[in-house]
């Protein structure tokens, strides 16, 4: 009789794949190799979309720094390059949160910003 080599650590592996693969449809979540290629695949999305989420905020926030500071009378990139020659260190993240809440602390970084680009 063959030996049994790995039984529970592979039995192990396997009920770690399919309780990960619960919630799915079908097979994928009842078999183990559609469930593990469904598995592999979603663990695949989730660190590529822990990257695109950085870029996703950061456009969002772009976006919200150029519509406030064109109520100021400038463009993005006037501004942005503005507080750069003002040696002004501020985070776009913050800025955005400024545009949208504090609107006379972004009017006083608008007149530094055109002070400085003037």
């Amino acid at each position: 009789m063959p030996r049994a080599r790995g039984v529970v650590p592979g039995r192990n592996r396997r009920k770690k794949v399919l309780k990960a693969s619960k919630g799915n449809f079908g097979g994928r979540s009842r078999l183990f190799k559609s469930a593990n290629e469904t598995y592999l695949r979603s663990l695949n999305y989730a660190y590529e979309h822990r990257r695109a989420k950085k870029r996703d905020f950061r456009k969002l926030w772009i976006v919200r720094i150029n519509a406030a500071a064109r109520e100021q009378g400038l463009s993005y990139s006037a501004f942005i390059n503005g507080l750069k020659q003002a040696n002004v260190e501020i985070n776009r993240k913050v800025l955005a949160e400024l545009a949208a809440t504090d609107t006379a602390a972004f009017k006083e970084l608008a007149d530094v910003a055109r002070q400085a680009g003037a």
